[in-house]
């Protein structure tokens, strides 16, 4: 099955390599790879500056987003820039790449767009959150959870998963009060909190969380380090063509801002 895949591919790339370029592919390319690669950084930076092209904006900061040198102040005072754009699509591209390239004091930043009139705005901001600590984002994530307050389940899912890293006495209270949310992607994100922050295990049972949590006077005893949640998956079987990228998988590791024994921010 694999090899009449390949095949295919092969002979796919081979009639766009020799089409008259009709997908928009990428103009001057003299090689197959080349027609699907990314713009290089300078047009990116071009793309996201584009004040009359919202989808260009938005496209050149993704592109800008997931490269390497993308921690330069350069490009995160573009990112900072970005976060405030007018289009909710730069907006979230933005919050996303502070989360993977910003430093603690762009936090607030992100705090102010869980408040975001658009939900996949709030969404990446709380997930951008994960991976920037600064403890005056414990209140706003805890709004963000809760029901009452966020309609969006995957805004709550991400706030949730954000809490873990706070060793609040509030925190587990109100992850405990998420374990009655009617997703059950919330409650399998706020059990991972509770688990890391307490070192407990009660499943989806709330009742034994609540009675656990009201006889404890040592709630983080059996803490463990909080690592934020990270992209991974296997390879599908056309990255197995030789010269294809494999999976963008990154390494977890701990928030920007929290000292290495986990301490911050309580």
């Amino acid at each position: 099955m694999i090899l009449p895949r390949l095949l295919a591919a092969a002979g796919l790339l081979l009639l766009v390599a020799c089409s008259a370029n009709p997908l928009g592919l990428r103009p001057g390319a003299t090689s197959v790879l080349q027609t699907f690669a990314d713009p290089t950084p300078s047009e990116a930076v071009d793309m996201a500056l584009d004040k009359h092209d919202a989808d260009r904006r938005y496209r050149g900061t993704l592109i800008l987003a997931k490269q390497r040198f993308a921690g330069d102040p350069l490009y995160l005072d573009l990112f900072a820039r970005g976060i405030t754009d007018a289009d909710p699509g730069v907006r979230a591209a933005s919050a996303r790449a502070l989360g993977l390239h910003g430093r603690a004091d762009h936090a607030p930043l992100l705090i102010a767009r869980l408040t975001d009139e658009d939900p996949s705005v709030r969404e990446e901001a709380a997930r951008a959150l994960q991976r920037l600590h600064t403890p005056e984002a414990v209140e706003p994530l805890m709004n963000a959870m809760r029901r009452d307050r966020e309609d969006e389940t995957p805004v709550r899912v991400q706030a949730a998963l954000a809490l873990g890293q706070y060793a609040q006495a509030r925190v587990v209270e109100q992850l405990i009060a998420a374990m009655a949310d009617e997703s059950l992607a919330v409650n399998a994100s706020a059990l991972s909190s509770l688990r890391t922050l307490t070192g407990q295990d009660f499943g989806y049972d709330r009742a034994e969380w609540q009675r656990w949590y009201n006889a404890t006077d040592t709630l983080f005893a059996a803490r463990v380090a909080y690592l934020y949640p990270a992209f991974s998956r296997r390879k599908r079987w056309y990255e197995y063509i030789p010269l294809i990228p494999p999976p963008p998988n990154e390494p977890t590791g701990l928030p920007v801002g929290v000292n290495p024994d986990f301490t911050a921010g309580k």
